[in-house]
């Protein structure tokens, strides 16, 4: 990814082009910035799901109809679970259980199961919500957790140690997504919202210097990510005066692109 070649810590330049390292939401949280600073603002996603196949998922050796219970992490877990219990050619008891992490997830089973006629459960946010059902059940049931490779730390953590019996199923993968056609271009804002996009432009780009490019960041691990590579933030949130990257990003506008 090109740069230019003045330091990122040298006044206010101003912005013309924007990269926000994600996929394009139905309504940009940018569309009035993009106007009233005449901005051009493209999204792109650093990393991406890639669901393994049939015959990647059979080394694990795991049925998934001889569990009696399934925990949700995700709608992504949901997706991919049925995803490959299609192509085995596998059919889900209706006496499965189902523990969801949220409400969402749990309506997004309906798209793949007969909601009404299965035993649905979830929290509001954390594994902790779901513990007087899930230890109702304990002694009864034998847990699937689909993940993938970034696994469910907590989930797991609390199954171990309240001693369930229950399996990990890796069933997809984030992995970086290719940005080799960025090579030649050049972006006066990079948005990073995880980690993980920090460490795929070092996986696209390994000799990636900041220069010009002023980057925004949101969240403490993000922010680590930035500086471990010797990079600098230059635009973040900072709650509770500046709760958002749009606040933070227009705060900054108003210094860089004095008319």
């Amino acid at each position: 990814m090109a740069a230019e070649s003045q330091s990122p810590q040298e006044g206010y330049k101003p912005i013309r082009t924007i990269l926000v390292s994600q996929p394009e939401p139905e309504r940009s949280p940018f569309a009035k910035l993009e106007e009233k600073y005449d901005l051009k603002i493209d999204w792109r996603p650093f990393i991406e799901v890639k669901g393994l196949s049939e015959k990647e998922f059979r080394k694990e050796r795991i049925r998934p109809d001889e569990f009696t219970a399934i925990i949700f992490t995700s709608k992504l877990a949901i997706e991919h679970f049925f995803r490959l219990c299609k192509a085995l050619r596998i059919e889900m008891s209706q006496d499965t259980k189902y523990y969801c992490m949220t409400e969402a997830i749990a309506n997004y089973l309906q798209k793949f199961i007969v909601y009404r006629k299965r035993k649905v459960f979830y929290g509001q946010r954390t594994i902790q919500d779901l513990a007087p059902t899930l230890k109702k059940h304990r002694s009864k049931e034998k847990f699937l957790l689909p993940t993938g490779n970034l696994g469910s730390e907590f989930v797991a953590q609390y199954l171990d140690e309240n001693n369930f019996d229950w399996t990990p199923a890796l069933m997809y993968l984030t992995v970086s997504a290719d940005l080799s056609d960025l090579t030649s271009v050049f972006y006066d804002v990079i948005i990073f919202y995880s980690p993980l996009g920090i460490d795929s432009l070092y996986e696209n780009f390994p000799d990636f210097k900041q220069r010009d490019t002023r980057l925004a960041v949101a969240g403490r691990k993000t922010t680590a990510a930035v500086e471990k590579h010797g990079l600098t933030v230059n635009i973040a949130p900072d709650p509770p005066k500046v709760p958002s990257m749009g606040m933070a990003l227009e705060n900054y506008l108003k210094k860089s692109n004095k008319k």
